[in-house]
């Protein structure tokens, strides 16, 4: 039998790939083959290097098939860099034959014996007009001369700038290069002087804009404060809107969520950001204050209506909101109005609260304080953040999350992966002759990471609470809808707990913290007909289907298929689902439960159950969370301010239409932006891990200055990557299904267990 090729193994990008197009695929390793891979629509290229992907992403017919999932933004990007490409060769064709008319000067001899093509000089074609030659070209040996003498200073002050003049360094050098250095410089002054947030360079747009500009060349002007507010606002809120019309375009297929993402201002307003979620994106809808309706059931039922009027009732398979009783009360009464849909409290803040409550247990907040203390003392000194970063070869203790309590497991397992690497960097002798290393504080932190029942009891709580992290990452997830895994998902987590803990009273804490956040507002239908159409997990069920699964397909049957006779038609399909008889039991199929995504599987193998499996593909291409995504720097409560003229709010309006919905698309890309724990961009979420406090491990008298740090690597970011596909296919016992909701187990006898897990706690008690 022939092996397998193995699993595709994505292969780091040098430093020395500078076309735009590598921002866009992945390199990737097949069977000792490279291979290039669109980002977009991951189709494989096998030849024609990165010009083809760039043909391909600029949709340009000829050597390669069009991306039918780029943006338009990045379509255009490619579509000038192929036009740059063709310039360039003209011009340098072009300044050849200008060259040549010119008359041939032999190089001459600079004060240290190299030539003036060995200084790097090059020789600028110079319009017929312009005369005489020769004056020009005694410049530029002058300039050489002077170079030659200057040259150690320079390299001093390589990174200095002198002061800008009116047209900048970039008009004073046309036709000659620009280093590299000076470039950075110039966008760092602009950021600086403009108050731009240095994080906007992780936007997906940005380096397509520098290679546009490039691309455009030094004749390029700059758009004008009238222009980005006038025509170029005007071209971009087109090209959403067609974008938007694709999407919609799927909802009859697939259906969609309607997600209402509540939050509070500072200014205490209560604002609710409408979205749409279909598989294909997420759309940002409207903005609405809703101060003075979310302490109503009847208001926020008449907004809710609404809002699901403007998207279509037929399409509307659930409205995700808060989970609050007035929104219970008000999703009710929506049901009642459209019956064929559903209300559904979001997931993502439901498993949050769960993760927020297992902080509060004494164990628990025990242990993180203990591992805080650890993380405030490096990341406020540098010296020794310096030696951390180089002990863990650039990885950071510090993760910050989507929210508080990921931030905070996620920055616990961090820790438990680099427990090894910390205690190396104690015990060194470049810790030991360290100047941070001779205080208290420096020797309590010592102690702690040499303390194996400390790390001990991290390992534990990470094992308990992992499951629970992956489930609120899973429901977040971008790549693939969270429906056909949640319920699976916290049960998995429950059941790690029970494995961990082995004694009943030890790990039904976490349990009722689980069952008392999820089940408070039951029923969840969607949920549980999501696991049952789900054939990765339907399938390794022992035994007969748990009446609480099987009434939630009922559910979703009589309310999302009205008619009576599709529900008959749908209720005798159900049979060769449950059997895998036909298509279902084809060996393809089979071993597809794994490897495709549900609602694929159901598109490629349910032909023969045409109603369930139009019912499945669009209970599976839900989400279960109503949480948007970044709204940082976005002027919402600019919009919803009273004084404003009528004209400029539409603008507003506009604006924030098209630059929500532009981070909504390029979310999947911020998974993996480059970020810093000490940012003033990333303190609201990490401030309990990076800022002192007074007590322990309390600076004295330091002297440490961030000129010092070693700053983050590219290596640093390799952990924040997106690991959606680790999260959905996880793989649990087939007792776990058979034992779904079992809660008398047979309690261990060695009450070593406990002491064994939280040794460390009762040792600090």
């Amino acid at each position: 039998m022939a092996s397998s090729p193995g699993p595709d193994i994505i292969l780091p990008l040098s430093s020395q790939k500078h076309d735009p197009a590598w921002k866009h695929c992945h390199m990737i390793k097949r069977a000792d083959r490279i291979h290039l891979r669109c980002m977009y629509c991951h189709k494989l290229f096998s030849g024609g290097g990165i010009h083809r992907i760039k043909e391909h992403l600029a949709c340009q017919k000829g050597n390669a098939s069009s991306c039918p999932k780029v943006s338009m933004e990045v379509r255009r990007a490619m579509q000038q860099s192929l036009d740059g490409v063709v310039m360039r060769r003209r011009k340098k064709q072009k300044l050849a034959e200008e060259v040549k008319k010119l008359n041939p000067v032999k190089p001459a001899d600079t004060a240290d014996g190299h030539s003036e093509a060995e200084m790097g000089l090059q020789l600028v074609a110079m319009p017929i007009s312009v005369e005489p030659e020769a004056v020009q070209l005694e410049k530029r040996e002058e300039e050489v001369v002077a170079r030659t003498h200057e040259r150690k200073r320079r390299r001093a002050a390589k990174n200095l700038s002198p002061p800008l003049k009116e047209n900048g360094f970039a008009r004073a050098n046309l036709g000659g290069t620009v280093d590299g250095d000076q470039v950075c410089l110039a966008i760092g002054r602009f950021l600086y002087e403009a108050e731009v947030p240095l994080d906007a360079v992780n936007s997906a747009h940005f380096q397509p804009m520098i290679d546009a500009i490039a691309a455009a060349g030094p004749s390029f002007k700059a758009p004008s404060y009238h222009d980005l507010r006038g025509w170029v606002l005007k071209n971009s809120v087109e090209e959403m809107k067609a974008t938007v019309d694709f999407y919609k375009e799927t909802w009859t297929r697939t259906g969609c969520s309607i997600l209402a993402d509540e939050w509070t201002t500072e200014a205490d307003q209560t604002l609710i950001n409408f979205m749409v979620y279909c598989p294909e994106g997420v759309m940002f809808l409207k903005s609405v204050d809703a101060s003075q309706m979310v302490t109503s059931a009847d208001a926020l039922y008449e907004l809710l209506k609404l809002v699901v009027e403007e998207v279509g009732v037929g399409n509307v398979l659930q409205v995700v909101t808060s989970n609050t009783e007035t929104h219970a009360l008000a999703g009710k009464r929506l049901t009642e109005t459209f019956p064929s849909m559903f209300w559904t409290p979001c997931a993502s803040r439901c498993v949050d609260a769960m993760l927020e409550d297992i902080v509060k247990l004494e164990p628990a907040s025990i242990i993180l304080e203990h591992a805080r203390s650890i993380t405030r003392f490096v990341y406020n000194h540098a010296e020794v953040l310096n030696m951390a970063r180089r002990f863990t070869d650039g990885k950071e203790l510090v993760r910050p999350g989507r929210s508080p309590s990921d931030t905070t497991f996620m920055t616990l397992k961090a820790m438990a992966g680099l427990k090894e690497n910390l205690s190396s960097m104690v015990g060194s002798e470049e810790w030991k002759n360290s100047s941070c290393s001779k205080n208290e504080a420096a020797a309590a932190m010592t102690e702690l990471i040499c303390s194996p029942t400390f790390w001990s009891s991290v390992d534990s709580l990470v094992q308990l609470t992992d499951p629970l992290v992956q489930v609120l990452r899973m429901v977040d997830s971008i790549k693939r809808p969270a429906m056909g895994y949640i319920y699976r998902g916290l049960h998995r987590a429950k059941e790690v707990m029970r494995r961990v803990l082995k004694m009943k009273k030890d790990y039904m804490p976490y349990w009722n913290i689980i069952d008392w956040r999820w089940h408070k507002e039951l029923p969840r239908p969607l949920q549980a007909a999501g696991f049952f159409l789900n054939p990765q997990f339907f399938y390794r069920i022992k035994g007969e289907v748990p009446n609480e699964i099987m009434t939630g397909v009922l559910d979703c049957i009589e309310r999302l298929v009205p008619e009576m006779k599709s529900q008959d038609k749908i209720n005798k399909e159900l049979t060769a689902y449950k059997n895998a008889t036909g298509d279902f039991g084809r060996k393809m199929a089979i071993r597809a439960r794994h490897t495709l995504l549900p609602g694929e599987w159901w598109s490629t193998y349910g032909g023969g159950c045409p109603n369930l499996a139009r019912l499945a593909i669009r209970i599976l291409s839900q989400t279960c969370s109503a949480r948007g995504c970044e709204r940082s720097r976005i002027p919402f409560e600019q919009m919803h301010s009273q004084r404003k003229n009528h004209l400029e709010h539409q603008r507003l309006s506009d604006l924030i239409y098209v630059r929500y919905n532009l981070r909504l698309q390029q979310r999947h890309l911020l998974k993996n932006r480059q970020t810093d724990p000490l940012s003033v961009d990333a303190i609201s979420g990490v401030e309990d891990w990076t800022v002192e406090r007074t007590g322990l491990f309390t600076r004295e008298d330091d002297e440490s200055n961030w000129v010092e740090l070693i700053q983050p690597t590219s290596s640093s970011e390799a952990a924040h990557t997106d690991e959606d596909d680790a999260l959905f296919s996880a793989e649990i016992d087939d007792e776990e299904y058979d034992g779904c909701n079992k809660e008398e187990e047979e309690e261990d006898d060695d009450d070593d267990v406990k002491q064994e897990m939280y040794g460390f706690v009762k040792e600090e008690e």
